[in-house]
């Protein structure tokens, strides 16, 4: 059960949602009953899944832009585009950034970044993060 909890607060930590898997991650480890790299291996697929999930959203959010409710004007759209542009796949490597990680997942998919290539690059950040964490965790940082 603590496996899919971590799994899920990773999942959703990676959405656009306000929540925080670090913490969760954190409280399993110092609980020496569950395997440390089990865990890293769970919270980095969900994270990256979560990730993915804001991929598929920023390809397909084009088409809701002119409706009344949508959150973005058009006018922070056209300036994501081009910081996008401007810093292209790379930009990904900080997908793991609270605040700025998520939106960039998003605006991914919205330029239309090659799904391998987004998960790959997604995949290293994600796993970095909770291996820095890990590090943290057992004092080598």
């Amino acid at each position: 059960m603590a496996y899919f909890l971590l799994f899920l607060s990773a999942f959703g930590a990676a959405t656009l949602l306000p929540l925080q898997s670090e913490a969760v991650l954190l409280g399993l480890l110092v609980q020496t009953q569950y395997s440390a790299y089990l865990l890293l291996i769970i919270a980095t697929i969900g994270n990256v899944l979560g990730s993915c999930v804001n991929w598929y959203l920023g390809l397909r959010i084009e088409r809701f832009k002119n409706k009344k409710w949508f959150p973005v004007s058009e006018k922070n759209m056209i300036k994501a585009e081009k910081i996008y542009q401007k810093y292209g796949f790379w930009s990904l490597l900080l997908s793991w950034t609270p605040g700025i990680g998520d939106p960039i997942t998003l605006i991914a998919g919205l330029m239309k970044e090659n799904f391998w290539r987004f998960l790959f690059i997604v995949t290293i950040a994600k796993a970095g993060r909770y291996l820095f964490i890990y590090w943290v965790y057992l004092g080598l940082i």
